[in-house]
């Protein structure tokens, strides 16, 4: 399946309170050239931050000195460096999961035969700890640990979106905000408030071609002994297959979303 990207956020406005504006800024250059597959040049890097050329390059020279940027002067751009990776473990490491919920996640993967997938809270985000998948069925490419948007637009985000209380729902989305990730997303508060009420009434989360267009996830909460929701287990396949075995997945998910129980209550 083709990747979704996700634009860096603007980066108009002055600076939150007690922020260092110079890191903001090397972050959000970092950002940038991340999102950029051949690398960004230092002029759009000082247009992207509003910042005077000499000051970009400064900015540059310190972000390829630390290794998390790299100077590509063949092409007069730069890349990510390769310290960048380093985080990138750091945070896998720290979302790493349990054997026990990594089986259940495998054993939801083999029986559904979809890409997996294993969310958690993280404070206050929804975020992928795990994933499973194949050659077979590949995962959404960016659906990958860490993976923390669009919570709104995929069925793992709704499970825990609907489990939330409302005080901290609104908190939530007054932040994140309703992306329209494609023409079926539902960016209207009132109207997914209601269908988070299904969702909470039927113990599962569906959206088809609401995050991708022509693709499909299902997913079900993982809860504590006390009923509460911890976690959530989904899946992900092209729309055309997903329809074809709508009733076989669901049965799947809801399995998975037991296994994944149980082995969250052994631990």
């Amino acid at each position: 399946m083709s990747a979704q990207s996700f634009d860096p956020p603007a980066t108009t406005g002055a600076p939150a309170a007690g922020t260092v504006q110079s890191v903001s800024r090397a972050l959000k250059a970092m950002e940038l050239v991340a999102a950029s597959r051949d690398g960004v040049t230092a002029k759009e890097i000082a247009a992207h931050l509003q910042l005077a050329l000499p000051s970009a390059y400064h900015l540059l020279a310190t972000l390829t000195e630390s290794g998390y940027l790299v100077h590509l002067a063949q092409n007069h751009r730069y890349g990510l460096g390769y310290r960048v990776r380093l985080l990138e473990q750091g945070l896998q490491r720290q979302l790493e999961v349990p054997a026990l919920i990594a089986s259940a996640v495998r054993r939801l993967h083999l029986e559904a035969d979809a890409a997996a997938y294993y969310a958690v809270y993280r404070e206050v985000d929804v975020v992928i700890a795990h994933v499973v998948d194949s050659e077979r069925r590949p995962r959404v490419q960016v659906l990958d640990i860490g993976f923390h948007e669009a919570t709104h637009a995929t069925a793992f985000g709704k499970v825990m979106l609907a489990a939330m209380s409302q005080e901290a729902r609104d908190a939530y989305l007054d932040r994140v905000g309703l992306r329209q990730c494609t023409a079926n997303t539902m960016t209207d508060r009132r109207a997914l408030e209601a269908h988070l009420d299904k969702v909470r009434r039927s113990g599962v989360a569906l959206e088809i071609g609401e995050f991708q267009d022509g693709l499909s996830c299902l997913a079900a909460p993982v809860r504590s002994s006390a009923g509460a929701v911890l976690a959530s287990v989904a899946i992900s396949l092209p729309s055309a297959d997903f329809a074809a075995r709508r009733w076989t997945l669901e049965r799947a998910v809801r399995r998975g979303a037991l296994v994944a129980t149980r082995a969250v209550n052994a631990l």
